[in-house]
């Protein structure tokens, strides 16, 4: 055998072993393995991409049964990494909201970090609101739905969820809206959280967007 070989079957058995672990603490959550991604979007076509952040690309796929999902994948230039990835697992699992997306599950096959979230098929917010022509499909009413359920959704994260969160990185492209343009908050990489007893803290590191 090889050394690129032994390398190979040295990091398959690490992947393994790190699902096993990491699946263990959140057990609510699908462990996708790379080909139940790589068939959906077709190898990760440029035709699927819907976007890239600061975390990495994001792409469309259909499962078999024809669920639509979209998936988060880390780029090899991010400054996120494993924390932010795992912080974001961790929470999807505890957080259940009408006004959060939901998290299907994740992928750390292959060493790397992927997320699968449900589809949002009308794109996230700043979408609509920095572009002259698409901010006249946000009338007032719908504008005013959209602050309400963001509101309903942080309501939650800081006030009725089983801890206190806060997101520490809201902003319109982490907000995200369904077939009927209905917001859901995303990206819980830079959130913090607090048991309810908490009233204070401190951080070491600059987070959020610039």
């Amino acid at each position: 055998m090889t050394v690129e070989a032994d390398k190979e079957a040295e990091g398959k058995k690490d992947s393994i072993a790190a699902v096993g672990k990491f699946n263990s603490n959140v057990p609510d959550l699908q462990v996708f393995s790379y080909a139940d991604i790589d068939e959906p979007t077709n190898k990760f076509a440029f035709e699927n991409k819907l976007g890239e952040g600061g975390y990495g690309p994001v792409y469309k796929g259909i499962l078999a049964n024809g669920e639509e999902i979209a998936i988060k994948k880390l780029s090899k230039a991010s400054t996120q990494g494993f924390e932010e990835f795992k912080n974001e697992v961790t929470l999807a699992a505890k957080l259940q909201h009408v006004n959060l997306v939901r998290v299907l599950g994740f992928c750390i096959e292959r060493n790397e970090q992927m997320l699968i979230y449900e589809y949002m098929p009308n794109k996230s917010l700043d979408f609509y609101l920095f572009d002259l022509a698409r901010q006249s499909l946000l009338d007032w009413r719908k504008r005013v739905d959209i602050i309400e359920g963001i509101t309903q959704g942080l309501l939650y994260l800081q006030e009725y969820s089983r801890f206190t969160i806060i997101h520490r990185d809201l902003k319109a492209c982490n907000i995200l809206l369904d077939i009927e343009m209905k917001p859901k908050i995303s990206d819980f990489g830079m959130a913090k959280i607090f048991m309810k007893d908490e009233h204070e803290a401190n951080t070491g590191r600059i987070v959020g967007t610039y």
